[in-house]
């Protein structure tokens, strides 16, 4: 049985070895039909205490570690988003010194 993977943002990372995940969904309401959040917080295993409150990460099912935790971080979010988001500010800043330089031409 495959192991489920989650993407949340951690909300506490003040304990040993361990973060609290905050989980978003999204949700149409039975009555109303309006899409809603919904979250819910889990704790899971950081070995290393190398990520902190923030981050956006991913956390996998796991046995249980102790009485709270059976969620483990596997790594941050993809951090090609991040990198989009470098580049598309990079080809904003040519595109607006390509303006520049045509405007100074004429």
């Amino acid at each position: 049985m495959p192991k489920r993977v989650l993407t949340g943002t951690i909300v506490s990372d003040k304990t040993d070895k361990t973060v609290v995940v905050r989980v978003e969904r999204r949700v149409k309401h039975p009555l109303y039909g309006k899409i809603i959040k919904r979250s819910k917080k889990y704790h899971a295993h950081d070995e290393g205490n190398e990520f902190k409150e923030g981050q956006i990460v991913r956390i996998e099912e796991t046995r249980p570690i102790s009485k709270l935790k059976t969620w483990r971080v596997i790594g941050t979010a993809d951090s090609g988003a991040a990198a989009s988001q470098a580049g598309s500010k990079a080809a904003d800043k040519a595109r607006a010194e390509k303006v520049e330089a045509e405007g100074a031409e004429a």
